[in-house]
């Protein structure tokens, strides 16, 4: 029996995974709409929109952190009013909703992962408005909403911290990332079938409702992705010069430690996604990654 998917944000880095994803399954019947299709901000488009459909992943965000600090009545506009608008839609047609969410909404201040249950407290704009659509989802769909918080997302389909490393490799001698902040590096495709899953989960009734923790296992600083990046794909890693965060002032304040638990994966009889290095491989081999490596490797124009 088919199930009616729709997918916002479609055009975007994990939106368009997720499409590739379900595009694979014969099952699915799917509705893939860009931020010009669908603006989530208007609750009306927002009602026709999901009319029809079983589940939804929302994957449309503002994502922009430090315009969100400068801007944060537009960021939660969208972040916050528009997931609201979004669960309202799906509490009144009974469909299932996966919000993509962020380890923003935590203060960084924890020596152990956060767990799922965890206090939030953000320090920025941009976790207060994602933060904002959490409540809304738990607010208005108990039973049916399902959060998935994701952290330092990378892929092939769209401007990422892994693809821009490769990139300046091919033009730079040395390159200084920021060695004190931890996190988990998570490749989209990962998340997209673990998003993808979990829909199926919660159709079946496998998965309860609530908070999933779609961080990669393990844990990094960006110095040590980018060194990781350069390593799998033949460059010399010491390139890479490990420096503070003060090396690079933003108008939004980062939290230093981003690493989260993925208890309810388990609780749920699901398995959470693998370790970030393992991913990183596998995204890698991707053909996209692939001819970034081989453009680095090859020029010899250093600045």
């Amino acid at each position: 029996m088919s199930t009616t998917w729709l997918v916002t944000g479609a055009h975007g880095l994990l939106g368009q995974d997720v499409l590739a994803e379900l595009a694979a399954d014969p099952d699915a019947v799917v509705t893939g709409l860009s931020r010009e299709q669908l603006d989530i901000t208007e609750p009306g488009a927002v009602r026709v929109a999901v009319t029809g459909h079983r589940v939804v992943v929302n994957c449309a965000a503002w994502t922009d952190v430090d315009a969100a600090e400068r801007s944060e009545a537009a960021a939660t506009a969208v972040n916050g009013t528009g997931v609201r608008h979004l669960a309202h839609a799906c509490a009144d047609s009974g469909a299932f909703l996966l919000h993509v969410s962020t380890d923003y909404v935590f203060p960084g201040d924890a020596r152990r992962p956060y767990p799922e249950d965890a206090p939030t407290g953000p320090l920025n704009a941009y976790g207060r408005s994602k933060l904002a659509g959490e409540r809304a989802v738990v607010e208005l769909l108990p039973r049916t909403g399902y959060i998935v918080r994701t952290a330092w997302l990378y892929g092939a389909r769209g401007p990422n911290f892994v693809a821009t490393m490769l990139e300046l490799a091919a033009r730079r001698d040395t390159l200084d990332v920021v060695a004190d902040q931890h996190g988990q590096p998570t490749w989209s495709r990962a998340l997209a079938r673990q998003l993808t899953a979990l829909g199926r989960a919660a159709l079946t009734g496998w998965a309860p409702a609530g908070i999933y923790h779609g961080t990669a296992a393990g844990r990094t600083t960006w110095c040590g992705l980018a060194r990781e990046a350069f390593r799998l794909s033949g460059l010399d890693p010491e390139r890479i010069r490990p420096v503070g965060s003060d090396k690079f002032p933003r108008p939004a304040a980062r939290p230093a430690f981003g690493v989260l638990g993925h208890g309810n994966w388990l609780r749920a009889g699901l398995v959470p996604l693998p370790p970030w290095d393992d991913q990183l491989t596998a995204a890698l081999n991707a053909p996209e990654f692939a001819a970034l490596a081989a453009a680095a490797r090859t020029s010899t124009r250093r600045t």
